[in-house]
């Protein structure tokens, strides 16, 4: 095993893992990986709680009482879902208070049928840190038209955010600006502003997968010689953004206030095609005060042969501007990229949410007390 873990550590990426379920608690696996491959934080979203439940039996006595007690599929969900959230939150907490709240984090979506419903996501997001009630939860909110400014007042009301979703640069400019007008608005209202956390998820292996398949479908040279390149692009101009707005006179005045800069999270780190280093997505993106969400096997795979090499984001915005600008030359029309795979995104979710409603359904008919 290398030290590349340790090393990305150093270089200011803070190492989340994108994965979560009870056995992990339970077994003592997420407080081995805090303890020996510098693990800091943990995402979850409807896939990952879907595949957790669904597989194995560590959550039958929980759903048994829950059925005994004739609650609601909903209800069920959310209890079992907060319970993981709130146990991974106590074991996380010493690096949480190490941090001073930097990390240490677990992040929990909002229903994503509430998507493009901006007070429903208000109401869900408060419900949820109430219900989960720690201090290093962040409540995942996706950046949709109507979920924007639903970040504005989440953030207004001292809740800390994790934006999800995000994959165009001008929806990252507006979700910036969401995080500084909530935080305005929190001033406004005298909370303190050093308590309050977010960080903006900024999905990256799905560009590939989208625009290889454009290019693939024009299949000229021109067309294969920009193959994997424009998740990078995309990314590393997303860092340029970040630069910008968080050394405005804007931000200088929160700061001041005591507020805390909105880390970009690179999410959707697992690389799809085969044809790319496995670990692409971690060392390409080396950058101080980010965040990489890593599946396991991502996580293993840079443990392993990852090699990091210092800064990997800096002095490369010209040719990411350059090979954005070739694919608009071959006929890839960006906004129409990323407002597919925004659009994707929060179909996968509600898909996997609804799969979840109907797999704890069956779970609970089954572990259902007989009557009598």
């Amino acid at each position: 095993m290398t030290d590349a873990l340790k090393r990305l550590s150093e270089e200011g990426v803070a190492i989340w893992l994108d994965d979560l379920s009870r056995k992990r608690i339970t077994s003592g696996n997420l407080a081995e990986l805090i303890d020996q491959q510098h693990v800091v934080g943990v995402t979850t979203n409807p896939t990952i709680f879907q595949k957790a439940i669904s597989q194995g039996d560590g959550y039958d006595q929980q759903l048994s009482d829950l059925a005994a007690r004739k609650v609601t599929v909903e209800e069920a969900i959310r209890m079992i879902t907060t319970a993981d959230v709130r146990d991974a939150a106590d074991i996380l907490r010493p690096v949480f208070d190490a941090t001073n709240g930097q990390d240490g984090r677990v992040s929990i979506e909002v229903d994503p049928r509430l998507a493009h419903n901006e007070h429903a996501t208000v109401a869900e997001a408060k419900q949820l840190a109430w219900l989960v009630d720690r201090p290093n939860t962040l409540i995942k909110i996706p950046a949709t038209m109507a979920g924007v400014p639903a970040i504005s007042e989440v953030i207004g009301r001292g809740i800390s955010v994790n934006v999800t979703l995000i994959f165009s640069l001008e929806r990252y400019r507006a979700v910036m600006d969401a995080y500084l007008t909530g935080l305005e608005k929190a001033k406004e209202r005298g909370l303190d502003l050093s308590e309050i956390h977010s960080v903006a998820s900024f999905f990256v292996s799905r560009v590939d997968t989208e625009i290889d398949k454009r290019l693939d479908s024009i299949g000229t040279d021109e067309a294969k010689a920009l193959r994997g390149k424009a998740a990078l692009a995309n990314a590393r101009l997303a860092y340029q953004a970040y630069e910008e707005v968080f050394s405005s006179d804007r931000w200088n005045a929160l700061e001041k206030a005591g507020a805390n800069k909105q880390r970009p999270l690179w999410a959707s780190t697992g690389v799809k095609d085969p044809a790319y280093p496995d670990t692409l997505y971690v060392t390409e993106l080396v950058a101080p005060n980010t965040v990489n969400t890593m599946p396991e096997a991502t996580l293993e795979a840079t443990e392993d042969h990852g090699e990091i090499s210092g800064n990997t984001v800096a002095g490369t915005y010209e040719q990411a501007r350059a090979d954005l600008d070739a694919l608009e030359k071959l006929g890839i029309a960006y906004d129409d990229v990323v407002q597919v795979l925004e659009d994707e995104g929060v179909e996968k979710f509600e898909a996997s949410w609804n799969d979840l409603l109907k797999s704890t359904q069956a779970e609970l008919e089954r572990l259902a007390p007989s009557e009598g």
